[in-house]
């Protein structure tokens, strides 16, 4: 990982997880961050309603994004 992405993650990793989730919309709504086809877009879109769905149901536990990458660093 270069110093400017490292940089740019650490200032993630001190964002609340609203911030975290609002930045993380903004990149994927970004002109520029298209899928390969809107068949590709609309099946990520139902993957992500059907986990915040179940999250919400208490069917899963979230894991906060710090735990994650410590787990498995960013390459």
């Amino acid at each position: 990982m270069n110093e400017k992405v490292a940089h740019i993650l650490e200032q993630v990793y001190n964002l609340t997880e609203a911030e975290r989730a609002e930045l993380i919309e903004a990149l994927t709504e970004a002109e520029d961050c298209e899928f390969a086809s809107p068949e590709i877009a609309r099946a990520w879109e139902e993957e992500i309603e059907r986990r915040i769905a179940a999250y919400e149901r208490g069917e899963v536990k979230a894991i906060d994004a710090y735990k994650v990458a410590i787990r498995r660093p960013v390459k």
